[in-house]
């Protein structure tokens, strides 16, 4: 995915202000132990790009004033309200060098695993993966096929097979940070804890 994008001179809360105004996104542009760079991309083009998973997990190529920086979104700023991007932060990325960032999970074969035909339910407990590799390693996504997982059965990150070049960053922190990812419960245990949890809730006071 690329953007266009222009360089800003214009700085401060004043100028972004004044940016927002006329359909455009004020973003900056650090890394790589190279200068902070303030640019200035399309609001409607953005907004669009945004509706794509590919936007927060893929290396982006931003077309700057003729010259491709290849960069990730590392943080996005919305409007309280509105449907709109008020500012991005983006880091540059070093081919050379190993990236951390979180890419999304998809669920395989969920409708037709065999513990769903009886009854169960998959219960997401992590919809991305924090990963570690380099640049032209980094995955779309991680799959984790649910074909043969039980009722009862709870698949940790250390039962997911990253694709070449990809670490989890949280199973290199030790053992004990084998984040849960996804399990199939049965269904009556969802009903309970669902009636714990309005039997637990607050009663609405009488108008």
């Amino acid at each position: 995915m690329s953007l266009d994008a222009v360089v800003r001179t214009d700085l401060g809360k004043g100028a972004s202000r004044r940016l927002r105004h006329t359909d455009a996104v004020p973003a900056i542009i650090y890394g790589a132990d190279q200068e902070p760079v303030a640019i200035t991309l399309s609001h409607s083009k953005v907004l669009k790009a945004q509706e794509s998973e590919v936007f927060y997990s893929q290396v982006l190529d931003i077309n700057l004033d003729g010259k491709v920086v290849q960069a990730i979104v590392k943080d996005m700023q919305r409007h309280a309200y509105k449907p709109k991007v008020t500012h991005i932060d983006f880091l540059r990325i070093d081919a050379t060098h190993v990236l951390t960032t979180t890419v999304p999970v998809h669920f395989l074969n969920e409708d037709t695993a065999e513990a769903v035909k009886n009854g169960g339910v998959v219960n997401h407990l992590a919809n991305e993966i924090a990963v570690s590799c380099l640049p032209a390693d980094l995955p779309e996504f991680i799959e984790v096929d649910l074909t043969d997982v039980e009722i009862g059965q709870t698949v940790h990150l250390s039962e997911i097979k990253l694709p070449k070049g990809v670490e989890s960053v949280e199973l290199l922190k030790g053992e004990d940070h084998d984040q849960a990812v996804v399990g199939i419960v049965a269904a009556k245990a969802v009903k309970e804890e669902d009636d714990d949890a309005a039997a637990d809730a607050p009663e609405a006071e009488a108008e």
